[in-house]
């Protein structure tokens, strides 16, 4: 029998060898093989089947962010943005980008949310907890320090009014 001499290095797990394996991030769409020889659709058809496939699918953040924005919310809403970086916390959760990487969590998935500002400079950071003990900041660079009390007050806003604590859930059973 062969014994190893130094340390046993196990297969990397989660999101070091799968960024699919991180909640929360999707990844990029395979792009579909075109059928050689499509099937002969009718005109009408086949304009209602392109139109769902526009309206279901967002090919980058940006469009993503863009359909969230369409769509009516009533209740307060937090938005914060620089060059690179954005948050936007509303009834249906918090999204988070990043130059070309966004992630979305709903009101269920987080189990909290932090702010820090930065004691010198113009750094906001933000950072969403899940339960399963996982983490995702965002730093957003304010325009101005004064900006920092009015985003804390905005943000406290909308998780007065959609974060479910588990405090009170166990207080209303």
């Amino acid at each position: 029998m062969e014994q190893r001499i130094g340390p046993s290095i196990q297969p990397l797990q989660g999101a070091a060898a799968d960024p699919a394996f991180v909640p929360g991030i999707t990844g990029p769409r395979p792009d579909e093989p075109e059928e050689s020889a499509p099937a002969p659709e009718s005109e009408p058809e086949k304009a209602v089947a392109e139109e769902e496939t526009a309206v279901a699918v967002a090919e980058t953040p940006e469009e993503a962010v863009a359909e969230a924005e369409e769509l009516p919310v009533d209740g307060p809403v937090f938005e914060a943005a620089d060059r690179r970086a954005r948050i936007v916390a509303d009834a249906r959760g918090v999204r988070l980008s990043l130059d070309e990487e966004a992630c979305e969590f709903r009101w269920d998935e987080i189990g909290a949310v932090e702010t820090e500002t930065a004691r010198f400079g113009r750094r906001f950071t933000v950072t969403v907890h899940t339960p399963d003990r996982r983490w995702y900041p965002i730093e957003i660079e304010a325009p101005a320090r004064a900006r920092f009390k009015e985003w804390e007050s905005q943000l406290d806003a909308v998780l007065d009014a959609y974060f479910e604590d588990g405090e009170s859930a166990g207080e209303d059973a």
